[in-house]
C-alpha cells in the first residue's frame, strides 16, 4: 500500500515517490479503508485473506509492521465498512458471509451464515444500528437484504431486483438517509430511504438511462 502527500495547491508536477509504504500483506492489495474517527489508522486487505491495520504516525516511509492482523477470513474480504465511531467493521467475504469484527479486539462478533443471499457488498446505514448488503440469490438474481447488526442471524428483508450480471454498488447518505444503488454497468440508479422502523426500506424511484454508469 503506498501513502501519497497531495499539496494543498495540487499538483504543479508528476510525484514519483510516496510519502509512505506499508510492506505486510504476502499477495496484492485489494481494499484499504480510512478509520473514521482515529486519525491516520488505515485498514488494508489483501488476498492473502488477512485484514492489517496500520498506523501512519510513525517518521519511517518504509512500514513493515502492522499494528494488528485480523485473521478471521478463510476467504478473499469483498468490502468492509465502518459504523460511524469505528468501533464495529464488517466484511463481506467470497465464503459469501457477513461478519461483524471488533477491531480492536480482533475478534468476531458475529457471523451471518444464512445460506440463500450470496453477498457481495456489505455497508453500515449510519447510526441506524444496521447493515445493508447487495449480492445474489440461489437463482443468480440480484438481490438487496437489510440487517439488524445485533442478530446476523436471518435478514430483516430481502429483495430480488432483476436477472442482471453486474455487481451492485450500495451508497448511504446518513444526513438524508438516502440509499442509492448502482449496478455496474447499468443505465439505472435505484433511491430508497431508510427510516428505524418498519418497512425500514423505502423505495423512492428510479434514475433510468440508456448509457451505462461510469462512476458515482
Amino acid at each position: 500500500v503506498k501513502i501519497w502527500d497531495i499539496p494543498k495547491h495540487l499538483l504543479t508536477r508528476n510525484i514519483t515517490s510516496p510519502n509512505k509504504e506499508l510492506l505486510g500483506h504476502v499477495r496484492r492489495v485489494g481494499l484499504i479503508e480510512w478509520h473514521p474517527t482515529a486519525n491516520n489508522i488505515l485498514f488494508s486487505s489483501g488476498y492473502d485473506y488477512k485484514i492489517m491495520i496500520w498506523n501512519l504516525d510513525t517518521k519511517e516511509p518504509i512500514i513493515s509492521n502492522p499494528v494488528k492482523i485480523l485473521d478471521a477470513h478463510k476467504d478473499v474480504v469483498l468490502s468492509m465498512s465502518f459504523n460511524t465511531d469505528g468501533s464495529l467493521l464488517a466484511t463481506a467475504c467470497r465464503d459469501r458471509k457477513i461478519r461483524l469484527i471488533d477491531p480492536r479486539a480482533g475478534t468476531v462478533l458475529q457471523e451471518a451464515s444464512y445460506k440463500s443471499h450470496r453477498v457481495n457488498k456489505v455497508l453500515f446505514l449510519g447510526n441506524m444500528k444496521k447493515l445493508f448488503s447487495t449480492g445474489t440469490s440461489r437463482w443468480n438474481n440480484r438481490q438487496i437484504a437489510l440487517w439488524d447488526q445485533n442478530d446476523l442471524s436471518v435478514p430483516l428483508l430481502e429483495e430480488d431486483l432483476d436477472g442482471s450480471s453486474g455487481l451492485l454498488f450500495p451508497f448511504y447518505d446518513s444526513d438524508t438517509h438516502m440509499l442509492y444503488v448502482v449496478g455496474k454497468g447499468d443505465g439505472n440508479i435505484r433511491y430508497y430511504e431508510i427510516s428505524p422502523e418498519k418497512p425500514y426500506l423505502n423505495y423512492l424511484m428510479e434514475y433510468r438511462s440508456h448509457l451505462p454508469q461510469k462512476g458515482i
